[in-house]
């Protein structure tokens, strides 16, 4: 299951949240490959330090990222290369991000609008996140695909976004988040839309394998929900309102004229603390907050705090993974139906 977290709105926690899921689905036994398709690349950041990106990134060879893999295709000489995988752990894999993956956002914006003409090699552009993350999941032996991307509806976003069979949209409780789900939303179903109608019209090569660009939404996540200092409580709440019937208006394009509240929403897959003083620590220690020892600080209270960590992405890292199973199941369904009538 390919799995995307992504809001056009940013500073929501959106890279963190990845990191810790990926630890936590490694903590429960999933074999996972992260995927940072972001060109700021801080997700790569989080996971692998600066010595050891300096090896990756080199200034007079290959790059081991994901830049590197789609070199041929920016140069117009070929087509993907084989992925790097960077072992994190036994069951985590990293497909390192790259600043200079935002070389690739023009090639894939000029792809976009020649898919209608059947062109080949802008299938085979569109389609180059997803054969990548094919190659990785392959060769990592993972059953889960976490995919990170930046805080924008630009090009390099619709490709990965085409490359997922399932969307997260983590929230912050403001109203810049709910401006983000009202572009999101709409922006999703158009990309949708417009790369399956592509493919209806399109028979590719035996060696092209395409990806369905499903990009089911899962559920939201709102993270940092404890009252902000810096915001009025009766704000705080207003905004958490209002979140239930902008997910569903946006995202799932139905009428919301009585949503529950966030608590009771079952599109609501957690609401997650912000962890204040256990994340400067991890980040010290570079590793997840869950999995602070006392070595790392994590002393006293803050043991309280690693334990209340752990049950908490646990019991999201659990949902996310019955909700994909379950749409994955629900579509697989429908197809066979549509099959057979």
């Amino acid at each position: 299951m390919r799995i995307a977290f992504f809001n056009n709105k940013g500073g929501v926690g959106k890279t963190s949240l990845v990191y810790h899921l990926a630890w936590m689905l490694s903590e429960l036994g999933r074999r996972v490959v992260a995927v940072d398709l972001d060109p700021q690349a801080n997700l790569t950041a989080m996971f692998v330090d600066e010595e050891r990106l300096e090896h990756l990134w080199p200034d007079d060879g290959p790059r081991r990222s994901i830049a590197g893999a789609l070199a041929p295709i920016l140069r117009g000489t070929g087509d993907i290369g084989d992925p790097h995988i960077e072992e994190i752990d036994d069951r985590i894999g990293l497909l390192v991000g790259d600043l200079g993956l935002s070389r690739f956002e023009d090639r894939l914006s000029e792809s976009w609008p020649k898919l209608h003409n059947r062109d080949e090699p802008s299938f085979r552009a569109m389609s180059a996140f997803s054969r990548l993350i094919d190659a990785a999941a392959g060769q990592h032996e993972a059953g889960i695909v976490l995919i990170d991307v930046g805080p924008n509806l630009g090009a390099i976003n619709r490709a990965a976004l085409i490359a997922s069979e399932h969307v997260v949209v983590p929230l912050a409780p403001d109203l810049f988040s709910l401006q983000g789900l009202r572009n999101l939303g709409p922006t999703l179903r158009e990309w949708r839309d417009r790369w399956q109608k592509a493919l209806g019209d399109y028979t590719p090569p035996p060696d092209l394998r395409l990806p369905a660009g499903r990009m089911s939404p899962l559920g939201y996540v709102v993270m940092q929900h404890a009252v902000r200092l810096d915001r009025p409580v009766i704000w705080y709440g207003r905004w958490m309102a209002r979140i239930p019937a902008a997910y569903r208006e946006a995202v799932l394009d139905t009428p919301a004229p009585s949503a529950p509240d966030v608590e009771h929403d079952p599109h609501c897959l957690a609401r997650l603390r912000h962890y204040r003083s256990l994340m400067p620590m991890a980040m010290e220690a570079r590793r997840p907050m869950f999995l602070l020892k006392p070595a790392d600080g994590a002393i006293g209270a803050h043991q309280d705090g690693v334990r209340e960590c752990y049950k908490d992405f646990k019991a999201l890292a659990e949902r996310i993974v019955a909700a994909a199973s379950s749409a994955t199941a629900a579509a697989g369904a429908q197809r066979a139906a549509s099959a057979a009538s």
